[in-house]
C-alpha cells in the first residue's frame, strides 16, 4: 500500500494548482478535495500496516508543529465567535494539513519526492493552460477584459500558483534524465510567465521577479556555458509578452510603483488596519478560526490579504507563533539539503512568503503541500538518502544514495 500511498500523494500534488477549475459540487467538492478524500481513507490501513510491521516514523519537527497548529486552531472551537464558520475551516484544516504527515511518512526516496514535485509542476502547467485558454475565449476578447484566470479561480490565486511552479520547474530542467522531461519542464518557465502576466495581479507579479531569480539561478549554476541561451531565450518571453498581453492588463501591471509610493495597496491597508483593531481586542488567543471578515467587522467576502494577520486575528498570538515556527522548521530542513535542490526549495519558500503577505494561504493545499515537500526534502538527507546533484557542469541528477 506503500506504493499506492506515493501514487496518490503524485494525483493530489497535479490537481491542488487547478482544483477550483473542477468542482463536483455537494457533497465532493472540487478535485483536490475529492482526490484527498481519496487518500485519507486509504492512508489509514496503510499506516496500520506500516504500524503493524514497526515500519512507522516519527514524525519530524515539521510534522509536530503542524499538529500543534491543528490542534490550537481547533480549540479555537471553544471561544469562537462563529462556531459554524470555525468547525467548516477547522474541518478543512485537518485534510490540507494531513498532507505534511502523509509525505513524512510515506515518501522514502529521493526519486519518490521527485514525483510529486513533477505532479505538482505538471498541475501549474495545466493551471497557465487553462488560464491562456480563458484569455483566447470568445467571451473575454468581446468583454474585452483585463484580468484573466482559468474557469472559477481568482486570478491572485492563480498567479500565487504559477509562481510557486517556477522554481521547481527549473529544478526539473536541470536533473530530469529524459529529455522529454525536461523540455516539458522547460516549456513550463515560458508559458507560466505569459500566464501569470495575463492574471495582471501586482502581488503575483513581484511573487513571479523571485520564482524566476530562482530559476535561472538554477539553470545557470546547472550549466555555465548556457547563459547566453538562458538570457536570449528569456529575452524572447519578454518580447512574446510585450506583444500578445493586452494592454489595458500591462497598464495595470504598471501601476505597481504607484500603489507602494501612495502606500493603499489597492485598499488592503484598510483591511490590515481592521484587522489590527480585531487583534487588539483578542490578542491572545484570536476570535476563531475562520472568522476574520466578522472580527474587523468587514464584508463576509473579504479576507485579510496579509497571512500572519489573519492567522494573528483568527487563532492570536499563539497561532501565530505556532505558524511561524512550522515555516521555519520548514526552512530549516531545505537547508539540509544541498545544491540545486536548496535553491529550488529556497526559492519556492521565498515566493510563498511574499505572495502571502498580500494574501491569505494559511487555509490553502498548496501552502501545506509545500511545507511537507521542504520538510520531507530535508528528512531524505538526513536519512542518508540524499538528494545530490552529480556533474554540475554537464548535467544534474537527482540520485538516491543508500
Amino acid at each position: 500500500m506503500d506504493r499506492m500511498m506515493v501514487w496518490l500523494l503524485t494525483a493530489y500534488a497535479f490537481t491542488v494548482p487547478w482544483e477550483y477549475s473542477m468542482e463536483f459540487g455537494e457533497p465532493w467538492g472540487n478535485v483536490a478535495r475529492l482526490v484527498g478524500l481519496v487518500l485519507l481513507a486509504v492512508a489509514i490501513p496503510a499506516g496500520m500496516a506500516r504500524m503493524a510491521k514497526g515500519e512507522l516514523r516519527r514524525p519530524g519537527l515539521v510534522g509536530v508543529l503542524t499538529l500543534a497548529v491543528l490542534l490550537w486552531f481547533g480549540m479555537t472551537l471553544l471561544w469562537t465567535v462563529d462556531l459554524g464558520t470555525s468547525l467548516a475551516t477547522v474541518r478543512g484544516f485537518a485534510q490540507e494539513l494531513a498532507v505534511v504527515c502523509l509525505l513524512g511518512e510515506f515518501v522514502e526516496s529521493g526519486e519518490d519526492w521527485l514525483w510529486v514535485v513533477r505532479a505538482f509542476v505538471a498541475g501549474c502547467g495545466v493551471l497557465a493552460v487553462l488560464t491562456l485558454g480563458n484569455f483566447t475565449s470568445a467571451e473575454a476578447v468581446a468583454s474585452e477584459q483585463v484580468r484573466f484566470a482559468a474557469e472559477g479561480q481568482d486570478p491572485n490565486d492563480v498567479a500565487r500558483f504559477l509562481d510557486l511552479g517556477f522554481g521547481l520547474a527549473g529544478l526539473l530542467v536541470a536533473v530530469e534524465r529524459r529529455w522529454s522531461a525536461k523540455a516539458l519542464a522547460a516549456v513550463y518557465l515560458p508559458l507560466g510567465v505569459m500566464a501569470a502576466f495575463l492574471t495582471a495581479s501586482r502581488g503575483g507579479m513581484v511573487g513571479a521577479a523571485v520564482g524566476l531569480g530562482g530559476a535561472l539561478t538554477i539553470l545557470l549554476t546547472w550549466k555555465r556555458g548556457a547563459r547566453l541561451k538562458v538570457l536570449m531565450t528569456g529575452w524572447g518571453a519578454a518580447m512574446l509578452v510585450g506583444v500578445m498581453v493586452p494592454a489595458g492588463t500591462l497598464e495595470r501591471l504598471m501601476t505597481i510603483p504607484e500603489q507602494l509610493q501612495s502606500g493603499d495597496l489597492n485598499q488592503r491597508v484598510n483591511l490590515w488596519i481592521a484587522g489590527m483593531r480585531a487583534f487588539g481586542e483578542r490578542p491572545w488567543v484570536g476570535w476563531g478560526a475562520g472568522t476574520f471578515p466578522l472580527a474587523a467587522k468587514l464584508a463576509p467576502y473579504d479576507t485579510a490579504h496579509n497571512t500572519l494577520l489573519s492567522v494573528l486575528v483568527t487563532s492570536g498570538l499563539v497561532g501565530v507563533s505556532l505558524f511561524a515556527a512550522v515555516v521555519m522548521a520548514g526552512a530549516a530542513a531545505v537547508w539540509r539539503t544541498r545544491g540545486l535542490v536548496r535553491i529550488a526549495l529556497i526559492t519556492t519558500l521565498a515566493v510563498g512568503v511574499v505572495t502571502g503577505m498580500v494574501g491569505t494561504v494559511e487555509e490553502n493545499r498548496a501552502t501545506w503541500l509545500l511545507l511537507g515537500l521542504a520538510a520531507t526534502a530535508g528528512r531524505v538527507v538526513s536519512d542518508g538518502e540524499e538528494t545530490t546533484e552529480a556533474g554540475m557542469g554537464a548535467g544534474a541528477e537527482l540520485q538516491t544514495a543508500g
